[in-house]
């Protein structure tokens, strides 16, 4: 089952082997924190680590059968265990088939491929948490009851796609923001898109997002201003750049789909545009036309493959261009 499951609705009986599978480690110390609970009630002297590396079956064999004088059950756990899993496969096989009666023995692993015996019998008589990453909307369902369950807040679809965007997608950091928004909107019971660019990204986002805004605005002398002060202040221009593509993108995506039955509004709220832009995204998209609108996911493409090293101008000269070319201008 998937960590996000598993910590919904827990096991009443552990299994005497435990798979933690996959690269997401906040999912991971979760899903522990939980089996030290339920085994060993966070008895330390109940609990006993090896390292992937340096683990020997026979060592960690002699701790799974070892009584202990303070508690009735063990937890030993093996980190990185790819290694160890590959060396020691036949020898877990038995563990699986006889576990400790009284032991549990928990596997941190990066891959788990489902074609050998040893997936097999953890299927069938172990217990396998998948603690892979959360990707699209799993993420955003996840950061959403997160927010809810751990917070006590309701997060906007569109500020938790915002968060997602500033800070990335691994999940303790998401946590973290979270817990500090949560703190921030207080009695409000509600995380929206500006609280996410107030506290998550500072001074710089609160300028990027308006630097975005002006360039679809037509205010080009505020939009190079601030591009001018995003770079003096170190900021980096292919964040920069990704940045510009979150907001524009949207507006590409908003033109493809407006070719069909979607009224501009519409097509506009589909693509992602947050609400109170819609308006200034229908405006900015008439006043473009849609000659240069259909070119807006081509230029952001282009630019990004020259900042790469396809064009040999400053990086700061291709900014300016391309947000002079957003704005509706010709360069």
């Amino acid at each position: 089952m998937h960590a996000v499951e598993f910590l919904k609705k827990i096991p009443d009986s552990i299994a005497g082997v435990v798979v933690l599978s996959g690269g997401q480690r906040h999912l991971k110390q979760a899903a522990l924190n939980v089996l030290r609970q339920q085994i060993i009630d966070d008895d330390d002297t109940c609990f006993t680590r090896f390292t992937g590396r340096d683990a020997q079956l026979s060592s960690v064999a002699d701790e799974l059968h070892t009584v202990s004088m303070w508690g009735d059950r063990r937890l030993i756990i093996v980190d990185d265990a790819d290694e160890f899993v590959t060396k020691n496969r036949a020898g877990l096989e038995k563990l699986v088939d006889k576990p400790a009666k009284k032991s549990v023995l928990v596997l941190d692993v990066n891959s788990w491929p489902k074609t050998t015996r040893l997936y097999k019998q953890i299927a069938a008589k172990g217990l396998e948490i998948d603690c892979s990453e959360l990707k699209g909307p799993q993420l955003l369902k996840w950061l959403q009851e997160t927010a809810k369950d751990s917070y006590g807040q309701t997060l906007a679809r569109d500020a938790a796609s915002l968060l997602i965007e500033l800070v990335g997608e691994e999940l303790g950091m998401l946590n973290t923001e979270l817990a500090k928004l949560g703190s921030y909107v207080g009695t409000k019971g509600k995380i929206e898109v500006d609280d996410v660019k107030s506290l998550v990204g500072g001074w710089r986002t609160e300028t990027t997002w308006a630097m975005t805004d002006a360039a679809r605005d037509d205010d080009l002398g505020f939009t190079l201003t601030a591009l001018d002060q995003l770079l003096t202040a170190g900021e980096p221009p292919m964040k920069l750049l990704g940045g510009i593509s979150y907001v524009f993108k949207k507006y590409a995506i908003a033109t493809d789909l407006s070719r069909g039955s979607s009224s501009l509004d519409q097509a506009l709220r589909q693509a992602g545009v947050f609400p109170a832009a819609v308006n200034a995204g229908q405006s900015y998209l008439r006043r473009l036309g849609r000659a240069k609108a259909e070119q807006i996911l081509q230029r952001l493409v282009n630019v990004d493959a020259g900042m790469k090293g396809a064009n040999p101008l400053p990086e700061r000269m291709q900014l300016e261009r391309l947000l002079i070319q957003l704005s509706g201008k010709s360069v």
